[in-house]
């Protein structure tokens, strides 16, 4: 009798636990920090936030894009308090699609601003890069 109650009471605890786990994971979403129009004309832009941060503590950040395929040659996340990263790995993001997650340096950090090397393919003449950060 005692070991069905033991195996009850662990079973209950573990449900408990693993709901509250999903539950904080379903508290997180993205949300847009800034978009900013790329040009055919230019090899570069910047994305900066209000008054030079953006929101604080986000965990990963990832770019989308919209009117135009664009091949991203280089990210450079400028963080606050923290150094800057590059990453070269991003490629081609369809009109429509985004890249791959890049989780922030600790557990969570702010940005200061992301600098996007890249060139618009198909001779399109513009196209909006958006910047999402996971909170």
């Amino acid at each position: 009798m005692r070991v069905r109650y033991v195996m009850g009471t662990l079973a209950l605890a573990s449900v408990v636990l693993l709901s509250a786990i999903g539950g904080a994971r379903a508290a997180d979403k993205w949300s847009v920090l800034g978009k900013q129009t790329l040009k055919s004309t230019e090899t570069t832009a910047e994305i900066k936030g209000a008054k030079g941060l953006f929101k604080e503590d986000i965990k990963a950040t990832k770019l989308s894009v919209e009117g135009a395929d664009v091949e991203i040659q280089k990210v450079v996340l400028h963080w606050n308090n923290r150094p800057d990263e590059t990453v070269t790995t991003v490629g081609v993001i369809k009109a429509g699609g985004q890249s791959n997650p890049k989780d922030a340096p600790g557990r969570e950090s702010t940005l200061k601003a992301v600098t996007v090397q890249y060139k618009i393919l198909n001779n399109a003449p513009t196209a909006t890069v958006t910047l999402w950060g996971l909170d």
